[in-house]
């Protein structure tokens, strides 16, 4: 018997799957997790700034040496999973169909990676630990300060990708880095919203971005008032 298993494409070609890793690189992930969730749950228990990493190893029962094999240092493993929905979001965008206008790809795909995030985060650690670290993030100066560096550098990669498909120059036409600008000032605010709230669910963050999102057509191009008199 192997490790790999076919899958059938919509011709009804047999394409290999990838390798099943083998026991040393799951034993190594198994590890990884553990410090990854041990880390978050006493960052979200106690705070992220009192938080040691010899407290997240002795949780695990690990040496210094192994946590630094894994993780760069506490900043590292607070933002893992931040990074991890950062690359499941991109994805979407790329898969999103060429017909759709841009703000409204962009929608869809911030939803659909929503509605699909929790599978990719429950193989890591549960999904209720997760959305307590995007709280934490949004409520930790020097965490929150990493995060929106970040979150520049995702923009610039998600306006290249709307450039592409609408077969436009970055240099020379505005529109990419406007519309995701747009965008990412939406989600800053449904973020900070959400974090200052009291319902942490993802049907909330999901909600609450779905009804900001819609508003911003609206918002940019009609008038909001009867004006002066």
């Amino acid at each position: 018997m192997t490790d790999t298993v076919g899958t059938v494409d919509t011709v009804g070609t047999a394409e290999p799957a990838a390798p099943r890793p083998g026991l040393r690189e799951r034993k190594k992930q198994r590890t990884r997790d553990a410090l990854l969730r041990a880390a978050l749950e006493l960052f979200t228990t106690q705070g992220y700034e009192r938080t040691t990493v010899d407290e997240i190893t002795e949780a695990v029962d690990v040496s210094q040496r192994t946590f630094f094999r894994y993780f760069a240092g506490k900043e590292d493993a607070a933002l893992f999973l931040q990074r991890l929905a950062e690359s499941h979001f991109i994805a979407a965008v790329r898969e999103r169909p060429s017909h759709e206008a841009p703000l409204e790809a962009l929608r869809r795909a911030v939803l659909e990676s929503w509605d699909t995030i929790g599978e990719a985060i429950e193989a890591v650690v549960p999904i209720e630990l997760h959305m307590r670290t995007y709280r934490l993030i949004e409520s930790t100066p020097a965490l929150l300060a990493v995060h929106l560096r970040r979150s520049e550098e995702v923009e610039e990669e998600i306006a290249r990708l709307i450039a592409e498909r609408e077969g436009l120059d970055m240099d020379t036409d505005p529109r990419p880095r406007i519309a995701v600008a747009v965008f990412g000032g939406v989600m800053r605010v449904t973020g900070r919203l959400w974090g200052a709230g009291e319902d942490t669910s993802v049907a909330a963050i999901r909600e609450l971005t779905a009804a900001y999102l819609d508003h911003v057509g609206p918002a940019l191009a009609q008038k909001w008032g009867p004006g002066p008199e």
